[in-house]
């Protein structure tokens, strides 16, 4: 099973490069996951890889991106980036997806915002077309440590379950993102395609909330590997 899910990841990553990398694209986004390994990977081979300049999402991806022998970049120095490569947690029919797993969410959705066009990768599991029907962790939320009581009850208000994520075992107390923050993760049951939008924006507005661990409207293709080595290929 282990070997399946890896090779559907793989497969989905080199797909994706592959017909979305143009010769023409400069600056690439590299995001963080366990599929986009495989994304630095690929366009690691790629035979202009000394004219281009990655900008990754966190310090994972800042590690893919120099382990495979690319440019690194930033958003301060590129704001504007052809094209943006990222795994997801989950994701619905709309190419709606909860990002945020692995603590990036915030640097994940800014490289996503700078950029002309988002593509997933992903594997089968993450494909549940409902956000919230697989992934049961619950919405990640990225929160000003000083606003982390307030925001907690202003999501309960809203219908949430939030848990403030822990550090342990690796570290007391709360998780604490590469912004310096703490991640909150709210569990809103599944959320219907239709309501995404409306409950990120509703979020977003508390006080205290750096970013949401929804993207609504940001990805426009989805290339999901499957068990049997197919890849399902998704548009908006």
């Amino acid at each position: 099973m282990a070997d399946l899910v890896e090779k559907s990841k793989k497969l989905s990553a080199y797909a994706a490069v592959d017909d979305n990398l143009l010769s023409t694209h400069r600056v690439i986004g590299i995001g963080s996951g366990s599929t986009v390994v495989y994304v630095a990977e690929r366009v690691g081979q790629a035979s202009n890889k000394s004219d281009l300049v990655c900008v990754p999402t966190g310090f994972q991806s800042r590690q893919l991106i120099i382990d495979n022998g690319l440019r690194l970049g930033s958003t301060e120095e590129y704001p504007e980036i052809d094209i943006a490569f990222d795994g997801a947690d989950e994701i619905d029919t709309n190419l709606g997806l909860i990002k945020g797993g692995g603590a990036c969410l915030f640097q994940e959705k800014l490289v996503a915002a700078c950029s002309k066009q988002l593509v997933v990768v992903a594997d089968y599991r993450k494909d549940t077309g409902v956000l919230g029907k697989g992934w049961r962790k619950g919405v990640p939320i990225e929160v000003v440590p000083a606003a982390y009581t307030k925001v907690s009850l202003d999501l309960a208000k809203l219908g949430g379950k939030p848990v403030v994520r822990s550090g342990l075992p690796a570290k007391a107390g709360p998780v604490v993102t590469d912004n310096g923050n703490f991640i909150i993760d709210c569990d809103f049951g599944e959320i219907p395609p239709a309501q995404v939008a409306e409950l990120n924006a509703k979020i977003k507005a508390l006080v205290g909330v750096v970013e949401t661990g929804l993207f609504v409207g940001l990805a426009s293709k989805a290339y999901i590997g499957n068990a049997d080595g197919t890849i399902t290929k998704k548009t908006v």
